[in-house]
């Protein structure tokens, strides 16, 4: 009977918190799009990643334990820590995508400013934070899925930084093989 007090009040707290989340995301949309005339991916991604992490906690809440059921229906800091690192992973994997280091039809692609673009004066950077998009509507969709997938599978993100930091040495024997002289 416990256990059952336990997850009817951990899941009326991850409802408020998403709601929350949600709120806020739309929010975002709306004064962003309202002010500026357009949606600034930056704060989407890490709230979709939140929201994954909620439903994570969800979906997982039958199989803890009692005391881990305990320890989350006493503080609010264990349920959103999870969120916080699927937003946390989903700004990460946003970075993946940006720098081309995972690229593919399932992936998004994205849309970037060139110094062309820039009047005199405009700092490159700011210009890149603020016009870099993806590149269509379904690039959009992808970007917000994986965020979402990020911050669902606490795992998906720290093993897509393992893979490709452990195929950074390869790469760089490969390329130092080749920089060396032939005898």
């Amino acid at each position: 009977m416990q256990r059952i007090r336990h997850i009817h009040a951990i899941t009326k707290r991850l409802i408020v918190m998403t709601t929350v989340a949600v709120a806020v995301l739309g929010a975002i949309f709306a004064l962003t799009f309202f002010y500026n005339q357009r949606f600034l991916v930056t704060w989407a991604v890490p709230l979709c990643g939140i929201i994954g992490g909620f439903v994570s906690i969800q979906q997982r809440l039958n199989k803890v334990t009692d005391e881990e059921l305990a320890l989350l229906n006493a503080s609010w800091f264990q349920i959103l820590l999870v969120p916080i690192f699927g937003g946390v992973f989903a700004l990460v994997l946003y970075l993946v995508f940006l720098s081309g280091i995972v690229s593919g039809d399932l992936f998004p692609a994205f849309s970037f400013p060139t110094r062309e673009d820039i009047k005199e004066g405009e700092d490159f950077m700011l210009h890149i934070f603020r016009e870099t998009y993806p590149s269509s509507g379904p690039d959009l969709a992808k970007l917000l899925f994986w965020s979402f997938v990020a911050g669902f599978s606490e795992r998906f993100v720290p093993q897509l930084i393992s893979k490709v930091t452990s195929s950074v040495p390869e790469v760089s024997q490969r390329d130092s093989r080749d920089d060396t002289p032939e005898r």
